[in-house]
């Protein structure tokens, strides 16, 4: 149990997978097209097949949010603007395609009563600059298949190099957990083509 941050394959997205609305994205996906055509925009059908588990291979992606997010938020209000910290830390779809500015949508999804969708490439953009502010470390897992980030974070590797070397990414490890959550979870969006949600 608890929240997720995953990628969604075309089935999900398109058909859902059960009989609730909630518990698919066909909903999601048909208001978010009818109102990019209402922009003149194109609709987003592109979205991959699912794609067999091999870890390492950056094809899926999963990451659990355990720790607080206080510190993640403090770090985005020094380095953000409000406009910025309310969109980063507010979407609940991540699409891999700009957008003049967000999306909401009239409908419910994971956990809000309306989705407010996000572009990866902006989104992207706010990530980065929180990463080098922190100075992430190049260790931190790149292509994160199944709670790679979370393990990482939680498990030992992230606490012995911060003890070995020490920046700015190891004063709140929480912090820094979020930072390379949203860092990877936009890169993966972008490569892949695919959506990603909470869950």
């Amino acid at each position: 149990m608890g929240v997720y941050l995953v990628s969604v394959d075309a089935k999900d997205w398109f058909e859902g997978f059960g009989d609730e609305e909630e518990d698919g994205w066909a909903h999601v996906a048909s208001a978010l097209n009818e109102e990019l055509g209402r922009r003149g925009l194109p609709p987003y059908d592109s979205v991959p097949e699912e794609a067999e588990f091999v870890r390492g291979s950056g094809r899926r992606f999963e990451e659990k949010l355990i720790p607080s997010m206080d510190g993640f938020v403090a770090l985005c209000e020094a380095h953000l603007s409000a406009e910025e910290v309310a969109v980063l830390c507010g979407w609940s779809v991540l699409v891999p395609f700009p957008l003049d500015e967000p999306i909401l949508l009239p409908v419910g999804s994971g956990y809000t009563d309306e989705t407010l969708v996000a572009g990866a490439p902006q989104m992207l953009a706010l990530a980065e600059r929180l990463a080098e502010a922190v100075d992430l470390p190049a260790e931190t897992p790149a292509m994160c298949d199944n709670l790679d980030l979370t393990t990482w974070f939680r498990d030992g590797p992230a606490s012995e190099l911060a003890a070995s070397r020490p920046g700015p990414w190891s004063q709140d490890l929480d912090a820094a957990f979020y930072v390379a959550l949203y860092l990877r979870a936009t890169q993966h969006s972008l490569r892949r083509g695919c959506p990603i949600v909470y869950s």
